[in-house]
């Protein structure tokens, strides 16, 4: 953390955490952030064993926050099994951290045709020639998948896979983290879902 960072006043913050976050994220945009929709996904899997990866932030609405992924993959699995999950979002430019906490939600077939059908041909193909954290048996498969998912879009280029889905984070805690390099008193705020309102709390850096 260095160089001039962002400031931040936790007391002069609005009563929920998105409308703070969606402030955050423009002001990382504002200040050049390089993909500020990359975000840490952890889950857990039957075991109890988290899991982390990188994937991107679809969209923030009243439904939570949105990321799209296979049903088949690893952490579809084990949102299957176990339906909660945590985001962790980092901008380095700014010093700033955001840490999402909740239940997570299939938010249907609607939702994931709209979001297939965004991407770009590319994309779609790689997605329906994969199935995503399985082993690959034979180098060829990856060339006999990719000619398969080139035909189905040829003859369908509505075509939507059942395995594509869109889920969103119902958040019941969203901490907002910010680096202050000189005193190393980083503010750190943290909505905490109660009842039907959201509570305010300062914590220990």
């Amino acid at each position: 953390m260095t160089g001039e960072l962002a400031r931040f006043d936790p007391d002069r913050t609005p009563a929920e955490p998105r409308e703070l976050f969606l402030r955050w994220f423009g002001e990382a945009v504002g200040a050049g952030v390089r993909e500020p929709h990359a975000m840490n996904l952890a889950t857990v899997d039957e075991q109890g064993l988290p899991d982390v990866r990188v994937l991107l932030l679809r969209d923030v609405d009243d439904r939570g926050w949105h990321f799209a992924t296979d049903r088949r993959s690893a952490k579809g699995r084990q949102l299957t099994a176990c339906p909660s999950a945590a985001l962790g979002f980092y901008w380095p430019e700014q010093g700033r951290q955001v840490r999402v906490r909740g239940k997570v939600f299939d938010l249907g077939l609607a939702a994931s045709a709209e979001d297939f059908l965004s991407r770009s041909p590319v994309s779609r193909t790689a997605s329906l020639s994969s199935v995503q954290s399985d082993v690959i048996a034979e180098k060829s498969d990856i060339t006999l998948a990719l000619q398969e998912a080139d035909r189905l879009l040829a003859e369908d280029p509505d075509f939507v896979p059942d395995s594509h889905a869109v889920y969103a984070v119902v958040p019941t805690a969203v901490e907002f983290w910010q680096g202050e390099p000189a005193s190393r008193r980083h503010p750190r705020l943290r909505y905490r879902r109660s009842a039907e309102s959201w509570v305010k709390e300062l914590l220990w850096p």
